[in-house]
């Protein structure tokens, strides 16, 4: 959960003005960022250095809005700041997914 908590701030208001932009619905809104935080999670894991995080995603041609990839250094700054075994136990996006979708509230649970 500590991504979700060096993130969800600056991430979520990035998101919300997405979504207006767009006048994407919330649940369309929240799956392509979790879409990006799996992506930047899976880049981190394959070994791409941060600084090449945005060019490694955009060569593997995401299916979600180009102006998401706005989001792209807002999660690596949180995703590559967390240890690579840390990550290696999570799933980022069902995270950002879940917290994303109760309006910015990490799960009880953590």
């Amino acid at each position: 959960m500590k991504f979700v908590t060096a993130a969800v701030f600056p991430a979520l208001l990035a998101g919300a003005v997405m979504a207006q932009e767009a006048q994407l619905s919330k649940e369309e809104d929240c799956r392509y960022q979790a879409q990006v935080a799996a992506a930047v999670q899976k880049a981190r894991l394959d070994g791409v250095r941060e600084k090449k995080v945005a060019e490694a995603i955009a060569r593997s041609k995401p299916d979600w809005p180009a102006r998401y990839n706005n989001a792209i250094p807002i999660f690596a700054g949180a995703v590559y700041g967390m240890k690579k075994r840390e990550l290696r136990k999570v799933d980022l996006g069902a995270q950002w997914m879940e917290m994303c979708l109760s309006g910015g509230q990490p799960p009880a649970s953590e």
